[in-house]
């Protein structure tokens, strides 16, 4: 069974930056999406980057517009780790971060929660002003 370890996160203050990442084990799908939500308590999960990546190890990446040219996602295939680095970090950023990882819907990946079967334990991340 597919399984993802968190890592990173913490505390900052605004401006600051973070990486948080996702080591993969089990999953072995040549074509696949792995994406970050983050969730705040009384709102639903809401997707911030995903990658797809193809048979031949091609990528695509999209980003939710609110960390668009702040937030980067990337993959270390040799490591089988997904990271997200979060720079420029924002008060309104500080949310629980979450990986998973699923099928791909073509070439372009699904962003909403319920699509994802395999999920990363969660990692607090607190951007203080």
């Amino acid at each position: 069974r597919p399984q993802l370890m968190q890592s990173g996160g913490g505390s900052v203050q605004d401006g600051g930056s973070l990486r948080l990442s996702c080591q993969a084990s089990g999953y072995s799908d040549s074509r696949y999406c792995m994406v970050w939500f983050r969730q705040v308590p009384g709102k639903e999960r809401e997707w911030v980057a995903a990658m797809f990546t193809g048979e031949r190890g091609e990528q695509s990446t999209w980003y939710v517009n609110s960390v668009k040219g702040r937030f980067a996602i990337s993959l270390d295939n040799a490591k089988n780790t997904l990271y997200l680095q979060m720079n420029s970090l924002k008060p309104e950023d500080t949310a629980m971060y979450f990986c998973a990882a699923g099928p791909p819907v073509g070439v372009a990946c699904f962003t909403e929660p319920n699509e994802y079967n395999y999920w990363g334990q969660g990692t607090q991340v607190t951007v203080s002003s």
